[in-house]
């Protein structure tokens, strides 16, 4: 059985029925839905193959030339589609819910297999996301000074049932130029914005959500434009932390990492950092002296931010001092800022 579904039904389904993209591996790895599962009609090469076919020879030719590639893999093909199926079912989508998707399933369906195919495929998963991405949240961004555990505070945050959208965790960087150290590969910008959809398919667009003031960029990840403008309309609640904690912290989470990869990426604010600080802290890195590098980056970091914030003057709801301990009572503070703004905007 072949059952088309459109973009509702897929979203009841898919939490107890698997998600199939038969599109190639290449399409996949560029973004996909998550959790869904590749098993390719055509790898790479084959779907080269056929989209020049179907420009020079027309849409027959190239359909012949994609039984002829897929033929001898179509056993292959089912076997994994069988691994894959719950209850003999699942659901199956291609870049526009067409020949690919449907084919795949006409071939599962010979053993057994039922197939719900997504209208529109992985286009409109795409296009419903960019939708969402304008929605009008009631976003509160978390500012403060570098190393003041923003990050840290967004989890305690998510701890105490507020809603969260973690953007440095999901784009596996950490904002800075230090960002990427000790951190794994960053996704596709289409898989980042894949994922903060997920995210925001879970929130109660009544509620606020709280995001951590970011630019546009998060290492080579771009935000989604729509989210962003949003962001940088939003007000925001300042962590203020002192500059000796904020070093410290600094110190515990770098401290450990590659000393030429450290230094790399020190090369990168050189011109920023000036000739004459970006020297003291080589020098200190080169004598193993993490707290006083940290200190000389943090006087570049600390102008850099406050002529940000000065320069774009955002709304500010308050100000809260973290000692650095005990985030819930921090975070619980947050929350009470945030609450009585609300209350005095009459929401």
């Amino acid at each position: 059985m072949i059952k088309e579904i459109d973009w509702s039904d897929f979203q009841s389904l898919r939490s107890t029925i698997p998600t199939v993209d038969v599109r190639s591996p290449l399409e996949f790895a560029t973004g996909h839905v998550p959790n869904a599962i590749n098993i390719p009609l055509l790898n790479n090469e084959e779907r080269v193959a056929v989209g020049t076919d179907y420009k020079l020879k027309g849409q027959r030719e190239a359909i012949r030339t994609g039984f002829r590639l897929v033929g001898p893999r179509l056993n292959e093909i089912v076997d994994a589609a069988t691994k894959v199926a719950k209850n003999n079912e699942m659901i199956v989508h291609c870049w526009r819910g067409g020949m690919r998707s449907t084919n795949f399933s006409q071939f599962v369906g010979m053993v057994g297999i039922n197939t719900f195919v997504v209208k529109g495929g992985y286009k409109a998963y795409r296009q419903k996301a960019h939708e969402f991405f304008k929605r009008p949240y009631k976003i509160i961004l978390l500012s403060g000074c570098t190393g003041s555990g923003k990050s840290e505070m967004l989890r305690t945050l998510k701890q105490q049932g507020e809603q969260v959208v973690d953007l440095e965790g999901m784009a596996n960087h950490k904002g800075s130029a230090f960002g990427g150290l000790m951190m794994p590969p960053q996704p596709t910008t289409e898989q980042f914005e894949n994922d903060l959809f997920e995210e925001l398919l879970k929130f109660d667009i009544f509620k606020p959500v709280w995001v951590e003031d970011e630019s546009i960029a998060i290492g080579k990840i771009f935000l989604p434009n729509d989210f962003w403008t949003a962001m940088r309309q939003s007000p925001v609640v300042m962590l203020d932390v002192v500059k000796e904690v904020r070093v410290q912290r600094l110190v515990d989470e770098y401290g450990g990492a590659d000393r030429e990869q450290f230094l790399e990426s020190m090369k990168r604010i050189t011109k920023k950092l000036g000739g004459q600080h970006f020297k003291a802290a080589q020098e200190k890195l080169d004598q193993n002296e993490m707290n006083d590098v940290m200190e000389i980056l943090l006087t570049y970091y600390d102008k850099a931010y406050l002529g940000s914030l000065e320069k774009r003057k955002p709304t500010i709801l308050g100000h809260t001092e973290w000692n650095g301990k005990s985030p819930a009572i921090a975070a619980k503070r947050l929350i009470e800022i945030s609450k009585q703004k609300a209350i005095a905007n009459g929401n």
